[in-house]
């Protein structure tokens, strides 16, 4: 039950990425690291580095020490979901949940985000994918396809993508993605 925890402790065990990322003004690390004023740069380089954002970061004029502007203006909407997904990561939460993790992602960063994705499964995290782009869920194993608001079809991806893509009524045939 939640309510054995304190909200920094719930906080800390849950990663989200928001449809549409705003950062606050500050520095790349600390939107990373949350704000946490006992956060390290250990820390902070792990989550950039399991979300695939590092070398992005480093090539900014003062890396991590760089000012992302009010709501993260001075980055590109790319750059911000990439930010963001460390931000998620930051910590190695147990439930993390991505809506629309890939919306302005680029090929890399499709790329990056299926493998922080693939990471985060394998140390254990739960990750819950809200998608509508077919690449955000390469690394899924379970897929729950909603139509007209409520559950159409739920279980394993294949199978899933298979009678989605069979059924004809309004849905459109969509290449399954490779895990």
């Amino acid at each position: 039950m939640l309510a054995h925890y304190t909200a920094d402790q719930v906080g800390s065990m849950i990663g989200y990425l928001p449809q549409r990322v705003e950062l606050f003004d500050g520095t790349v690390a600390d939107n990373i690291s949350r704000f946490r004023a006992d956060a390290s740069s250990e820390a902070i380089i792990m989550a950039a580095t399991a979300a695939g954002v590092h070398d992005l970061i480093s090539a900014l004029p003062d890396g991590y020490n760089s000012r992302v502007g009010e709501q993260g203006d001075l980055l590109s909407a790319g750059q911000r979901q990439r930010i963001g997904s460390a931000q998620a990561l930051y910590g190695d939460p147990f439930l993390i949940v991505l809506d629309e993790p890939n919306s302005n992602l680029d090929a890399e960063g499709d790329v990056a985000l299926t493998d922080a994705i693939h990471q985060a499964r394998n140390r254990g995290s739960v990750v819950i994918v809200i998608a509508h782009r077919p690449s955000a869920i390469a690394a899924v194993d379970s897929l729950l396809y909603m139509q007209g608001g409520r559950q159409a079809v739920y279980g394993p991806k294949n199978e899933v993508l298979q009678k989605i893509t069979q059924s004809g009524s309004n849905v459109h045939p969509i290449k399954a993605p490779t895990s």
